[in-house]
């Protein structure tokens, strides 16, 4: 029997350097046409999940906060 690895995707952190990463190249203007478009595919669905993220963190956020409701809201700083 075959095991498939699992691969974790990658850090909130590695998705927005792999996007800086495709601005730049996509601002170069060296790319063929149809690389670019790839590129441009590629960075739109990692957008997709970077905003994902964030969204799942916030739910995190809001019931830890609802856990304890002492807890204030501030700005941070």
């Amino acid at each position: 029997m075959v095991k498939k690895s699992v691969t974790a995707p990658p850090s909130f952190e590695a998705t927005l350097k792999e996007l800086e990463n495709i601005v730049s190249l996509l601002e170069s203007g060296e790319l063929p046409l149809e690389e670019a478009l790839n590129e441009f595919e590629h960075a739109v669905k990692l957008v997709q999940q970077g905003q994902e993220r964030l969204q799942n963190a916030e739910q995190r956020i809001q019931i830890l906060l609802n856990k304890n409701e002492q807890a204030e809201l501030t700005d941070y700083n």
